[in-house]
């Protein structure tokens, strides 16, 4: 019956859009048109601002933070990417597709790092926080040339835990890292190079310090090793002491004396001593006072930095832009630019607090020749005579070489001739290796000290008729 019903009605028949489009399109025709000749007179620019605002305001806000970890602070490493790159090897996982691993001919262990995207998740107190590793690969350049490799690492999580990440999170990791590379236990030695594109990095420019030497072996006056030993124990303990007095916690050193006296063996001493790694400064590579700037903020605190033969290496300007005279024979095979005005404000002007519990060490043979701004208190703090050898010297080096810990019955003959005569640890020391019989050594010995003594005698009577006087390059000395 509801079916007959329904057949009897009649039903309008339905609107299609193409109807509607004509019913109403004369009456908004001239809306359109106005909004069209207004969307092509309105800028580019303009329209690109109101696109990317609404799209802004109306896309779903995320409850996500990501914090981003550079691999570089300006010209400066950043030590929280480094720490969290330390941290986050130790939490690779299982699965990971790519892993680059590395292991030079001194270090006893394999390095496993990352090689590329990596995503790693990590919890704390609670949080999920999801870490990805990015290596951006060097891009060319419209001139040819390529960008540097870019690395960073992305910290996402909750934007209500900030807080507790930032200010207990990371100064964990921090802590973390520090663990990690205490257990190492390496000291390594870094090349600071300043190239044309710019200055060397210097985790791609270092090795593992493999040096043996220590304060035990070092062929040197015993009140001298404990009186450097002394010094560096008070610039360890007086953090707080160069705060407190307004000065930067550096300590200067200037080595000098005759080649092969041992100032490099010192210095890796030193740094096995102290557990500081060694920064080496190639002066004759610095193009420029901004340049060297670049090289020392790229050193880490706990560092000894070296700049070794100051007084041959670079012809250094002074002051006042000019060489001194007593340089003028001299031809250098580059052209500095840097002055020693900028190398006096890394070591004792406003930027030599950029970095602290750090020691820089300068090398020299002949320390008449350095401009005496270089020598004062606050630059080269501690002024180290490295001697010719003394007896004390020679029985250091009769126990490291020979085994003999007691006196022998040579001793008394080589000490007259080691006091008349001007004779280095190195020449000594290799006399001390051509044989492994002591007495066959020690034989040799005494004939090469005569024979040292022989020519110096020869030379000081065809120069100035024979002076028989020490020379004061025999006594070591310590100015601090």
């Amino acid at each position: 019956m509801a079916e007959q019903r329904l057949r009897g009605l009649s039903f309008p028949a339905m609107a299609t859009p193409l109807s509607l489009l004509l019913a109403y399109a004369p009456q908004y025709a001239p809306s359109v048109m106005l909004l069209l000749t207004m969307y092509n007179l309105v800028p580019t620019q303009l329209l690109k601002y109101v696109v990317n605002a609404v799209r802004f305001y109306w896309k779903p806000k995320s409850s996500k933070l990501t914090l981003l970890f550079d691999q570089r602070d300006g010209v400066s490493p950043n030590q929280m990417f480094d720490a969290a790159e330390a941290f986050l090897c130790t939490r690779m996982k299982p699965d990971s597709n790519c892993l680059r691993i590395t292991k030079t001919a001194k270090e006893d262990y394999i390095n496993v790092k990352f090689a590329k995207w990596e995503a790693i998740e990590d919890s704390f107190e609670g949080i999920s926080l999801a870490w990805k590793y990015v290596i951006v690969p060097p891009q060319e350049r419209s001139n040819g040339s390529e960008t540097p490799e870019k690395k960073y690492i992305e910290l996402k999580f909750e934007k209500e835990y900030k807080d507790k990440i930032i200010n207990s999170y990371l100064p964990w990791i921090l802590q973390k890292a520090k663990e990690i590379e205490n257990q190492k236990n390496v000291v390594k030695l870094h090349n600071l190079q300043f190239d044309r594109g710019g200055y060397n990095r210097t985790e791609k420019e270092s090795v593992k310090l493999d040096h043996p030497s220590t304060f035990d072996t070092l062929a040197m006056d015993p009140t001298m090793k404990k009186a450097i030993m002394e010094d560096l124990d008070l610039f360890l303990r007086r953090k707080d002491f160069y705060r407190k007095v307004g000065k930067a916690w550096k300590r200067g050193y200037l080595l000098y004396g005759p080649p092969g006296t041992g100032k490099s063996s010192l210095i890796a001493a030193m740094a096995n001593y102290l557990k500081f790694d060694i920064y080496d400064l190639q002066l004759n590579s610095v193009g420029s006072d901004s340049s060297l700037k670049k090289l020392m903020l790229s050193t880490s605190n706990r560092s000894i930095i070296v700049i070794e033969d100051i007084d041959c290496s670079i012809q250094v300007h002074d002051r006042k832009g000019t060489i001194p005279s007593k340089y003028i024979h001299d031809k250098p095979k580059h052209s500095p630019q840097f002055s020693l005005s900028g190398l006096l404000n890394f070591i004792d002007g406003l930027w030599s607090c950029c970095g602290d519990e750090r020691i820089i060490i300068f090398t020299t043979n002949h320390k008449e020749r350095l401009d005496p701004a270089l020598l004062r208190p606050g630059r080269m703090d501690v002024h180290i005579h490295m001697s010719y050898l003394t007896i004390d010297g020679f029985k250091t080096l009769a126990a490291n070489y020979l085994n003999i810990h007691d006196h022998h019955l040579r001793f008394t003959e080589i000490e007259e001739l080691i006091n008349g005569t001007n004779v280095t640890p190195a020449e000594v020391a290799e006399e001390l290796m051509k044989s492994d019989d002591q007495e066959i050594v020690l034989e040799g010995v005494v004939n090469f000290l005569k024979r040292k003594k022989t020519e110096e005698d020869t030379a000081k009577e065809q120069s100035d008729g024979g002076n028989d006087e020490v020379p004061e390059a025999k006594k070591a000395k310590l100015i601090s």
